[in-house]
């Protein structure tokens, strides 16, 4: 067998690049970490080919490291060195991405271009002349469509064929002081570098690139004279030095547009265009949001969903798995405590989560569509005029969006946020936004406890984002998070259909986490509740006690008072609560293990009963949703937290907040809410609540400390310029 041949696939964010791997990897693919850093590394073997290995680097933008996955991805190009390249690349937006592909030639590794899109860019009637393309880039191009599957293993065979030949040599060149000061730079510092690599390592030591400079450790008589070359450049072209070679690019990449790209409706809107005229207007853009996202959620919670939930809970699990299971252990003779952690505890705990797992894939399924098609894209574009006004850009939108289907990848996704307080406040404040791991819990408030309420899960939903920006107006007027939001640049894909296979994978993916969740976490849970709420000390005797008796009720009832103002002060409520911070699916299965403890014959197909008696009114109930939204997330996203973080000062800061948070918005809602229905009487944590909101409203609507209107215009103008 011969040597193994790794080929890297790196793309701007939104060009296709994770269909492609998909495309070319099937199921022969693994996920783990870079190494040292918690960005997300996965690498797969080329179909029919066993010796080829493909990685999937992070989207980037470019090879200057402003955002982690530039380090990433610039660190394993430039270090690590694969064999090739596989650049792709967005048809429809053929001129921004070039700007990638111009620095990656440079690298001194073989470059083949796939171009992808291209149904789309035939069906608008445009031209891409292919051979004058790769003449003008040193490089091959291959035309692909992804989506379609089409051109993709010829674009995989020309990488792999490439690997085996020499290295791209890049074609184009700098104006005349830039070629200069480079070819000084190559003689001065580079002898040492390999031939291919010093062109690269010149040009971002004319940059002036912090760590290839640190990297290199260049002595300081001989920076100082390259310095001098530099300032040459920059003072014959009025610039500076990073500026000049980003403007030369652009200009090198407007001319080949001109002789390789003919756009057959020049000047005239695409269908893309005219779509976005009207979702991303000033003043339809957000109610249409809102009504998609109304939409998405009645379906799947209310209408389609709950048909299968109900079949999955009352007959799969309540008819058939739980009186089988039960029957059997009876007939071979198992112990009543063996029948009881097994049926009541595992089976109970496990069928209230998985029961609503259809719901979570259909919620899943919408999603990704909205994703896919690129209507998501443009949601971030028009949050980030809400978000820039609270202090967030519309990047902070990408982690909260990510977060709908799980915390983990939520946080991790902030890495994409240069600006480290901005990322900071969104990894604290993204937890708010209900994930996947949240719907059962919505689920069950709305369906057993309010007579399943269609419009509980979209409301949580929008609770969460409004949360979000309340919280980031009173941390943004807080010195440690203080500053102007990072400017928010993304590309916006034209609208296309989704990949049936690629959503379907998906939906899939987040699915098969949460079951794989519940086989491990959550099984380990109920079987810890079941032990807690069957056994106790009696009389003096551990052994197996009434559930009053309990060492969950122990636990439970020692710490209710701190939650009573908050209306669920039963010990099972808060004992539910406490599951919910191993894992946000524990509080349903806590509930149900709760409610199913006793005989197999009492458990009743509707919860509505059982758990009516641990929230006395709906208001509670509602409060009890709203703590469990807002506190502390699972153990998986507060470890995922502390190393994002960086800072243990920060952690303990972010997981304080949350909890504070979330007591404060569940006793107004409790309180206030609760006295305006006429639910409860006014008392002493009612004037307490309203005390809260009035030191709420004062840190929302407070003068900022932190601004100087004297400097105000300086900043506008950064904004400009």
């Amino acid at each position: 067998m011969g040597k193994e041949i790794k080929i890297a696939l790196a793309g701007n964010p939104n060009s296709g690049k994770t269909t492609l791997f998909n495309a070319l990897t099937g199921s022969n693919q693994y996920v783990g970490n870079w190494p040292g850093v918690t960005v997300e590394k996965k690498e797969g073997k080329l179909k029919k080919h066993d010796d080829v290995i493909v990685e999937d680097l992070p989207g980037i933008y470019s090879l200057s490291p402003y955002t982690l996955e530039e380090v990433v991805s610039r660190n394993y190009l430039v270090t690590e060195r694969p064999d090739a390249v596989l650049n792709i690349v967005d048809g429809t937006n053929l001129e921004r991405n070039l700007y990638l592909t111009t620095q990656l030639t440079e690298l001194g590794i073989p470059v083949v271009i796939a171009i992808n899109m291209m149904d789309i860019v035939r069906k608008n009637g445009d031209q891409i002349h292919i051979q004058e393309l790769s003449r003008e880039l040193g490089c091959k191009v291959v035309e692909i469509s992804a989506l379609k599957g089409t051109g993709v293993q010829e674009a995989a065979e020309a990488a792999v064929a490439a690997a085996k030949s020499a290295k791209t040599i890049p074609m184009h060149t700098f104006s005349g002081p830039v070629e200069h000061a480079i070819a000084h730079i190559e003689e001065a510092e580079l002898n040492g570098v390999p031939p291919e690599q010093q062109r690269w390592y010149a040009i971002k030591i004319f940059e002036r690139d912090e760590k290839v400079l640190a990297q290199l450790n260049i002595p300081k008589q001989t920076l100082d004279h390259i310095e001098l070359d530099i300032k040459a450049a920059e003072q014959e072209l009025d610039d500076d030095a990073e500026s000049i070679i980003t403007n030369e690019r652009y200009v090198y990449i407007a001319t080949l547009m001109k002789g390789c790209y003919k756009k057959k409706n020049a000047g005239k809107m695409s269908p893309s265009d005219k779509i976005d005229k009207v979702v991303t207007n000033r003043w339809l853009a957000l109610p249409i949001f809102a009504g998609i996202m109304f939409l998405v959620y009645y379906i799947s919670v209310t209408t389609l969903g709950t048909v299968v939930t109900d079949w999955t809970n009352d007959t799969l699990f309540g008819e058939w798995i739980q009186p089988g299971v039960s029957g059997f252990l009876t007939n071979i003779g198992a112990a009543e405590w063996v029948n009881s952690l097994v049926v009541d505890g595992i089976i109970g705990g496990l069928a209230a989560p998985i029961g609503f797992a259809p719901q979570m894939a259909i919620v899943f399924l919408f999603l990704s569509i909205l994703e896919d098609c690129g209507y998501m894209a443009r949601v971030a574009f028009i949050m980030d005029r809400v978000f820039r006004k609270f202090g967030l850009s519309g990047k902070s939108f990408i982690p909260f969006l990510i977060s709908s289907g799980c915390g983990v990848p939520g946080i991790m996704a902030s890495r994409t946020i240069e600006n480290e307080k901005d990322r900071r406040m969104t990894m604290m404040t993204t937890t708010f936004i209900p994930c996947g791991a949240k719907l059962p819990v919505i689920a069950l408030i709305a369906g057993f406890l309010m007579g399943g309420a269609w419009w509980m899960a979209p409301m949580m939903y929008f609770s969460g984002i409004i949360v979000v920006i309340l919280s980031c107006i009173i941390l943004k007027k807080m010195k440690i998070f203080a500053g102007d939001p990072a400017p928010f640049v993304m590309e916006l894909p034209q609208y296309h259909f989704p990949s049936i296979k690629g959503v379907l994978l998906h939906v899939w993916e987040r699915v098969w986490a949460f079951l794989k969740k519940a086989g491990t976490i959550l099984f380990l849970c109920c079987a810890a509740m079941w032990f807690l709420g069957s056994f106790g000390i009696q009389d003096g005797v551990f052994g197996l006690v009434d559930t009053e008796s309990s060492f969950l009720a122990v636990i439970g009832g020692g710490i209710a008072w701190i939650f009573k103002p908050l209306g669920f002060g039963t010990w099972q409520a808060v004992a539910s609560s406490l599951s919910g911070f191993v894992a946000k699916e524990g509080i349903v299965s806590t509930m149900g293990v709760l409610s199913g403890l006793g005989e197999v014959e009492e458990y009743a197909v509707s919860m509505h009963d059982q758990f009516a008696a641990f929230f006395p009114t709906s208001i509670a109930a509602v409060s009890f949703l709203l703590f469990n939204m807002f506190d502390s997330p699972c153990l998986a996203a507060i470890s995922t937290m502390s190393r994002e973080m960086g800072s243990r000062k920060f952690f303990w800061f972010a997981i304080l907040f949350q909890n504070l948070l979330a007591y404060a918005v569940s006793l107004m809602v409790y309180q206030i809410g609760g006295l305006i229905l006429g639910e409860i009487a006014f008392s002493a944590a009612t004037a307490a609540a309203f005390l809260v909101l009035a030191a709420v409203l004062y840190l929302l609507l407070r003068r900022d400390p932190n601004k100087h209107p004297e400097r105000l215009p300086e900043r506008q103008a950064a904004y400009t310029r």
